[in-house]
């Protein structure tokens, strides 16, 4: 089964302090977990997230329990026993419903922490402290899509399509050229860098 992003399966009762820790495509619930169910920890989540889908899996399968698995904010419902092969139909599904539009979001976020720097991506400022730089257009729309794909490869094909309009072989070479220039902007805090994938693309990298 393929399926990209990262996904959370769980039994853990510490799922809520986890779930605050990192970035999830998706979760998927067991009802039946120990100390607290299923449908409780769903509206634990729902308390802060409202976007990252939720599946459950569960031998219940009474109508007064599908309705409780949506009333707590999941998006499906699957009952046991079920196949493989059911389940990552269901979940290539609603990744395709759902991942547009929280990447729909991201896509309109204009300001942006970068370790020690602050990004003002409308405005092209990178500030750290009382220190402010402006950065030219393509500059800051280059540094826009590293964020919204901080800690993932950016392809080299999408950053040239996006910011640059084609992905021209020798246009290519000029991206690289401002790959350059954002890392000596960010080299004041060593926590930051931007990672060469060879004949991929680049990652935003952070370090806590």
């Amino acid at each position: 089964m393929f399926i990209t992003g990262k996904i959370f399966f769980t039994r853990i009762v510490s799922l809520t302090k986890q779930f605050t820790k990192a970035k999830y495509d998706l979760v998927i619930l067991d009802v039946m977990m120990p100390k607290k169910d299923g449908f409780t920890l769903a509206n634990d989540i729902r308390k802060f997230d409202t976007e990252t889908p939720i599946i459950f899996l569960t031998a219940k399968s009474l109508k007064e329990d599908r309705i409780k698995g949506f009333q707590s904010g999941c998006d499906d419902y699957v009952s046991k026993p079920f196949s493989t092969e059911e389940l990552s139909l269901r979940i290539e599904a609603i990744l395709r419903r759902c991942l547009p539009k929280k990447n729909k979001g991201k896509s309109m976020l204009q300001q942006f922490k970068i370790g020690e720097f602050s990004f003002d991506c409308k405005n092209m400022i990178l500030s750290k402290g009382d220190e402010e730089k402006s950065l030219t257009k393509k500059e800051s729309s280059l540094l826009k899509l590293l964020c919204e794909h901080e800690n993932k490869l950016l392809t080299r094909e999408k950053a040239l399509k996006v910011v640059w309009g084609n992905d021209d072989y020798f246009i290519g070479r000029s991206m690289d050229v401002f790959i350059t220039k954002l890392r000596k902007h960010l080299k004041d805090d060593p926590s930051i860098s931007i990672t060469n994938i060879h004949g991929s693309g680049f990652k935003l990298e952070i370090k806590d």
